[in-house]
């Protein structure tokens, strides 16, 4: 039933926005295949939604909605972790998947950050979906940052007591940044080990790099085998099995594909 209502919702936003979205849903890209198997699936996605980035095209707004919603019909995860997303366009993926919503403000500048081209879709942040209820949720910006665009973690515990948990750390492109990614990634760490403790911990978010940011206690797998910006997605799991699949699915909207972890035997709550 929840599968039959997102399509639905899928189709209605296309004929809601006419023939641009029309065309996109009929594009979107092939999907994750998914491991029968699996116990819990994380499916990490950067939306580049802000309308500030180059990666983002107006033309493409509906369509970048329509191809996440896809996804995650397709795929069914638990929990969904979106980086670079709008405060209404996350709002709308949860309306049109029937999960629950924690959204986490990106200043920038030291001010929020209106999304714009088109206006009116809230301000640019990070999110986390779970099917489960969410009962609490935490954030933070981390200690050092090295651009005008503020780096943030955020963490959302479901009724389940499973939390789930996304950044999005700074780029690597000159010294300062590379340093201050490392000082993200550490505290980014501590942050997850913290939560472990406390239970069952998923995170799914874009690092900007290839080497983990997590505690030794979580499984790590990351989206290496991506046709866009290989290996700088993660995804952890502090989860029970002790195996996991990766999967990756092309996005045709978005500068970075679709990162799906599905890991086997239930979670330890």
């Amino acid at each position: 039933m929840r599968k039959l209502a997102i399509l639905l919702a899928v189709a209605a936003a296309a004929v809601a926005a006419l023939s641009p979205a029309l065309s996109s849903v009929s594009s979107v890209s092939s999907s994750v295949p998914r491991s029968s198997d699996s116990a819990y699936q994380l499916l990490q996605m950067n939306l580049c939604l802000s309308g500030q980035a180059g990666c983002y095209s107006s033309s493409t707004h509906r369509s970048i909605l329509d191809e996440a919603t896809g996804q995650i019909a397709d795929q069914d995860p638990e929990a969904v972790t979106v980086n670079e997303v709008c405060s209404a366009d996350a709002a709308e993926l949860a309306r049109r998947t029937g999960y629950e919503l924690s959204f986490a403000a990106v200043d920038y500048g030291g001010l929020p950050l209106p999304c714009i081209d088109p206006r009116g879709r809230g301000v640019f942040g990070i999110a986390v979906l779970t099917k489960g209820d969410i009962t609490t949720s935490q954030e933070g910006a981390f200690s050092v940052q090295a651009d005008p665009e503020e780096r943030r973690w955020l963490c959302a515990t479901t009724d389940g007591a499973i939390t789930v948990c996304t950044a999005h750390l700074s780029t690597r492109n000159n010294t300062s940044e590379r340093d201050a990614n490392d000082a993200e990634c550490r505290e980014l760490e501590r942050v997850l080990a913290r939560h472990v403790s406390a239970g069952t911990t998923l995170f799914g978010g874009d690092l900007n790099r290839q080497d983990p940011c997590a505690p030794p206690s979580m499984w790590t797998t990351r989206d290496t085998s991506a046709t866009q910006a290989p290996g700088v997605q993660h995804i952890y799991g502090s989860t029970s099995g002790k195996e996991w699949s990766t999967s990756v699915a092309e996005a045709t909207y978005t500068d970075h594909d679709f990162l799906l972890a599905a890991a086997a035997g239930a979670p330890a709550g």
